[in-house]
């Protein structure tokens, strides 16, 4: 086990402290259990919440609701913590989704230049005869267009432009689970 030292320097190195080095893998944890989806249902719903207006939704106290928040963020369950912004409000009219089939080494999944990109919003790797999905939004359609003239030296870019989105998020629920309450374990 990788060791770090704890910045004490009293006495003697045998005195010192060592405490084990954060490593991932060293990271053990259980499965996403009822009271962790409870605090992810409220935290999805409104992630400015305090622990202890959290503590008081799930009947946890404050400090047990800091542990659990604290090990899903540990293990990645919880990735960040953000805002909804509404594209149209924000001056982004135009949304697309672009399908990229792209040949060679000079692909948009190897070019880390393109992930800074502010109009594209997100990047999937999709299978099918195209190797990429992106979404990309603009302040206009001319916008737009120089997007595509940017993507052309990384293959083919196909557009197509989105009208509206009748489902533009919703929170992650229980697998298996139909949106509603999860139902309790028979004991």
């Amino acid at each position: 086990m990788e060791c770090r030292d704890n910045g004490y320097h009293g006495g003697s190195p045998t005195n010192r402290k060592v405490i084990p080095q954060f490593r991932l893998e060293n990271v053990r944890f259980r499965s996403v259990d009822e009271m962790d989806w409870a605090l992810l249902s409220e935290l999805q719903a409104d992630a400015r919440l305090s622990y202890s207006e959290l503590s008081r939704r799930v009947h946890l106290s404050p400090p047990a609701v800091a542990e659990r928040v604290r090990r899903l963020e540990d293990a990645g369950v919880i990735t960040g913590y953000h805002a909804h912004v509404d594209l149209a409000r924000a001056g982004r009219t135009v949304v697309a989704l672009i399908r990229m089939s792209c040949y060679g080494a000079r692909c948009v999944l190897n070019s880390p230049e393109i992930t800074g990109w502010p109009e594209i919003m997100q990047i999937h790797r999709i299978t099918g005869d195209a190797c990429s999905m992106l979404t990309v939004t603009a302040g206009s359609i001319e916008e737009f267009e120089a997007v595509i003239d940017r993507l052309a030296p990384y293959g083919q870019p196909s557009s197509t432009m989105v009208l509206s989105t009748p489902l533009g998020w919703r929170p992650v629920t229980p697998p298996g689970s139909d949106g509603s309450e999860a139902p309790s374990r028979r004991r």
